[in-house]
């Protein structure tokens, strides 16, 4: 990454946490240093500060922060957050257990739901209702409200859900003021989400609840000890969000590292020329999907370890398939791969952290696509030799041999991440025949040609430091709020559009209004407003723009089902989106060499003569196994390749953050701005490379 640096700029540290490393990227003055650090999954945190202290000193210099933090991700998943006592209204105790009464094993006779996160005797119901327009039916009971303390007092944090709070939250307010002298963290819905169905609302509602008291403690600590003068946490939107929001209503941030990488995607995918890519982030632990067609996609029916939250997320798919996905043969003597993971400690057995399980790391290296001089660069050396052991095991389970067994770990995590990026695409009415694979991660330069060749993909861009681009997302994300509230107005009512008008105003000014006060500057703030629409007796709403909205409904409706109704159109659902771009990192076209791969700067540019052949890059060889035989690939250093630079496969990159395979048959060139294009060959090889080795 190469900065057009343009004078003094404030130090700008994003970090991303992921399951085996911890990816950190300065920006200061212009220039982009980079750092991989060990994680440390008991304590995510210990990762974090010793990140900072290497990166940037003891003390520090001033600096912002921007963090993509997993602690509500693992909390939720782990289902290892706080105890939690939900106050609903008396008689609606079991809408968390109910739900919507779906199906989600179609066709097992006895389906199954993960149990609720609050359990049945930590339920309280209190008396008083509303209408659906906010009216007051009964009022609650202050007696009751008065008894609330002494009913909640083994409560770590507390979920109030009351019915139309989102027309009205005076009750839900009542409540938070009762419960003050719990000194526990309170989550309203008519904060965290004002709409209807109460269901999605008591849910989401009750995860923000279940991660609160984690994630506050975890933020706290970061603000005490990283020395930033400012702290962002990137929010599952796809935006940043001050810390202080983060810890009140952390539920926003349950996909923060994913996020971050499809913003990033976009970003190099934009300086490539590619607006339709796959976003393809292949780490440790798992592998993260998601299609961005111009735009990234949104979604507000998330799910995440079986729960449903109902907040605006990007439309990720995940599936535990990562660097250190454990291989095992099942008791049919089957090959599987994950979705358990070696993570950091031990590790893949190749890192010689005592790791005694074989992971797809180990079979990369064993295979030679991971040369175990190359890895981090070449900082550090992978142990080959001690795969041996634990992958002949393994073989000899499966009845075959090291190197089939290896080639077998690769096709079946191969197989397991082509279903998702098919989830996200094919299965979505799209053809991924008109995208490219933006593939990203410390692992995924490793099957990006296979995965391209599977889904007949345009081709692979592997933008420059792979293994860091989540964190670089995280810089170059905008300041994300997104406002939203349920209104239920007809058009044919006096007044609807009027209504609409006056409630999108409202969002808007508190909105920007927020954003000011978070240091947003007012001139750069963009506003986008929606309506979620619908015919009268539809159960579902489609989102259109909020200008002109009923006719604007109309027609999505035809472009959707191929018919349009005459009459009223509802109104169920306004929102509004508030963005401050992010840093601005511009990157000029390569033209000197690069010193080190992790450190850059505009006055040091790459360079390598102004040739395209490839016998002129400077490089080594090594052998690889290619379809049970071995091959010669070149091993050549991502820092030596000039702008036009073309190689052809076999081939493997090396570079700080990952490694890419170039397979025989394949090619990869280098763009003006440092991307690698990976795809197959285009005309017939020339030179003797990717003959077996005798």
């Amino acid at each position: 990454m190469s900065p057009a640096g343009d004078g003094k700029s404030t130090a700008v540290l994003a970090v991303d946490t992921g399951g085996t490393f911890t990816d950190l990227i300065l920006l200061h003055d212009g220039a982009l240093t980079s750092l991989k650090v060990p994680s440390t999954p008991e304590d995510p945190s210990a990762a974090v500060l010793a990140g900072i202290t290497e990166i940037l000193g003891d003390p520090p210099e001033p600096y912002r922060l921007i963090h993509g933090s997993t602690v509500a991700t693992n909390a939720l998943l782990e289902r290892k957050g706080a105890r939690v006592l939900l106050v609903t209204n008396a008689g609606f105790e079991d809408v968390i257990e109910i739900g919507r009464q779906d199906r989600p094993q179609l066709y097992a006779l006895t389906g199954h739901r993960p149990p609720p996160l609050v359990a049945r005797m930590d339920r309280v119901g209190v008396r008083g209702r509303l209408d659906p327009d906010g009216g007051e039916i009964e009022p609650v009971d202050p007696d009751e409200l008065a008894e609330l303390p002494r009913s909640l007092a083994e409560a770590e944090a507390v979920a109030v859900v009351l019915l139309h709070s989102y027309a009205n939250p005076a009750h839900e307010e009542a409540v938070a003021s009762a419960l003050v002298s719990l000194g526990v963290p309170v989550s309203l819905s008519s904060r965290i989400l004002p709409e209807f169905r109460e269901f999605e609302r008591t849910a989401t509602t009750v995860v923000n609840a279940y991660v609160a008291p984690r994630v506050e403690s975890y933020l706290s600590r970061l603000g005490r000890e990283s020395g930033a003068t400012q702290i962002r946490i990137m929010g599952s939107n796809g935006g940043a969000l001050p810390v202080q929001r983060a810890i009140a209503e952390p539920v926003h941030t349950i996909l923060s590292g994913p996020a971050g990488g499809v913003v990033g995607a976009m970003e190099w995918g934009r300086r490539s020329g590619i607006h339709r890519l796959l976003s393809f982030d292949m780490g440790g632990t798992s592998t993260d999907v998601s299609l961005v067609a111009g735009e990234p996609l949104h979604t507000r029916e998330g799910r995440v370890g079986g729960v449903p939250v109902a907040i605006p997320l990007l439309d990720i798919h995940t599936v535990g398939a990562g660097g250190g996905s454990i291989a095992s043969i099942d008791a049919g003597g089957a090959l599987r791969v994950g979705p358990g993971s070696a993570g950091a400690h031990p590790g893949p057995v190749a890192y010689g952290r005592g790791g005694e399980e074989i992971t797809v790391t180990d079979a990369h290296v064993w295979l030679g696509r991971l040369p175990a001089s190359v890895f981090l660069g070449g900082r550090r050396r992978l142990d080959r030799e001690a795969i041996a052991d634990p992958l002949q095991r393994l073989a000899s389970r499966a009845g075959t041999d090291p190197d089939a067994l290896a080639e077998g770990v690769v096709a079946v995590v191969d197989a397991a991440m082509e279903r998702a990026l098919r989830v996200i695409s094919v299965e979505r009415g799209v053809d991924p025949s008109d995208f490219h694979l933006v593939a990203f991660g410390g692992a995924a330069g490793l099957h990006a040609a296979e995965l391209t060749e599977r889904l007949g993909l345009q081709g692979a861009l592997i933008p420059p430091d792979p293994g860091l681009l989540s964190a670089f997302g995280m810089l170059v994300a905008p300041i994300v709020r997104d406002r939203s509230r349920t209104v239920l107005v007809s058009s044919g009512e006096a007044g609807a559009t009027k209504r609409v008008r006056s409630v999108l105003n409202g969002l808007e000014e508190e909105g920007r209004r927020e954003m000011v006060e978070e240091g947003a500057d007012p001139s750069a703030l963009s506003v986008d407003r929606w309506v979620d629409a619908r015919y009268g007796g539809q159960s579902y709403e489609l989102r259109v723009v909020a200008d002109d909205w009923v006719a604007a409904f109309h027609d999505a409706h035809a472009r959707r089902y191929g018919y349009r109704r005459k009459g009223a159109v509802e109104a169920v659902t306004v929102r509004v989106r508030i963005q401050a771009p992010g840093a601005e990192i511009r990157t000029q076209p390569l033209e000197l060499e690069r010193p080190t791969p992790s450190s850059t700067s505009a006055a040091e540019a790459p360079v390598v003569g102004g040739s395209t052949g490839q016998d002129e890059i400077p490089g080594h060889e090594t052998d690889v196994v290619v379809a049970g035989a071995r091959v010669v690939a070149r091993i050549v250093d991502r820092a030596r390749l000039a702008p036009g630079s073309r190689l052809l496969g076999p081939a493997i990159v090396s570079e700080y953050s990952a490694t890419t395979w170039c397979p025989p048959a394949w090619e990869m060139e280098v763009d003006p701005r440092g991307s690698l294009h990976l795809r197959p060959m285009s005309e017939p090889r020339s030179d003797s490379e990717g003959t077996p080795r005798a």
